[in-house]
């Protein structure tokens, strides 16, 4: 009996179903998904290797993207090897602290990600807006610094949810709706009040990535500002090209997020579960592969040097 209400409080295993309504397709969707995945694996170990092999790529925009990169690497291997289990063999079960594990890397990674985004976006700015500064301003130590305060700063923020989660007290049912644990995915299978849960993730979406995307955002009007006063259309030219990567990365970053977010908690039956859930699951795979995609081929420096390996 004393089993039987442990098991009821905080279940042994959670069963992670995949895309529900699509079942039936997820040997299809695993193959975009599979290669997606090794793209993103290739694409960002070459980028990273060039990166930390080439001398003259040791430079602060640079060593952002290396950060990202890592980034990149950690969230879809974090997400897409079970997610293909689920979809190829049907093996959902995942533990009760591997599913609090995963939901704590996946909610990391993503805000460390936002921040050094932020961290890029500073970089840009000092280059194009105070471009005689930029060796003082960004030294290693400065990068390294600003690298540490974003995971810093992820680590306090998504560790309460760690709590949040481990505070409750679960029914029998184990199933979750997902392809991988995320945090209200976990805590909706609560039996006490996730009040607390909802309000805390609301508040962390809207301050952190919220605050991300205003830094972010007042650096770009600045840096336009800068630009459009440049005396010639090739220096501006110039100038927009070296922000054109990062900008589509923001893009690519930002808006699936916050579409998933904002449709998850105030979409309510206007959009499928499944449309739901396969956008988050490509939010894991996508940037990752087109991040060195887009750096790659917008890039000058990265291209010839990855042309001469």
């Amino acid at each position: 009996m004393a089993d039987v209400n442990h098991t009821a409080f905080r279940p042994g295993t959670f069963l992670l179903v995949g895309i529900p309504g699509l079942e039936k397709f997820h040997l299809w969707i695993s193959l975009p998904f599979f290669s997606m995945y090794i793209f993103a694996l290739l694409g960002n170990l070459v980028l990273l290797f060039t990166i930390v092999r080439e001398q003259s790529l040791h430079k602060p925009m640079y060593l952002f993207l290396s950060a990202l990169t890592v980034a990149d690497l950690l969230l879809s291997t974090t997400t897409v090897p079970r997610m293909l289990a689920i979809f190829w063999f049907r093996v959902g079960d995942i533990s009760f602290g591997a599913c609090i594990a995963q939901v704590f890397l996946i909610h990391f990674i993503s805000n460390a990600e936002s921040a050094i985004l932020v961290g890029m976006a500073f970089d840009r700015y000092v280059a194009i807006c105070n471009p005689l500064r930029y060796v003082t301003l960004l030294t290693h130590s400065v990068i390294w610094r600003i690298e540490l305060a974003a995971v810093v700063r992820s680590f306090c923020i998504v560790l309460p949810i760690v709590f949040l989660l481990l505070r409750l007290s679960y029914c029998r049912n184990r199933v979750i709706p997902h392809s991988y644990c995320e945090h209200m995915g976990v805590a909706r299978l609560a039996c006490t009040s996730i009040k607390v849960n909802v309000v805390y993730g609301l508040t962390v979406a809207l301050l952190s990535l919220g605050i991300d995307i205003v830094l972010i955002a007042v650096s770009y009007g600045l840096i336009l500002r800068a630009v459009f006063q440049l005396p010639s259309a090739g220096a501006r030219r110039k100038a927009m090209s070296t922000c054109g990567s990062h900008l589509c990365i923001i893009f690519l970053f930002y808006t699936p997020a916050f579409f998933s977010f904002l449709t998850h908690r105030f979409g309510g039956h206007s959009i499928p579960r499944h449309v739901h859930i396969l956008l988050a699951c490509l939010y894991v795979v996508v940037p990752p592969m087109l991040n060195p995609i887009i750096y790659g081929v917008n890039n000058k420096q990265i291209r010839e040097t990855v042309m001469s390996m």
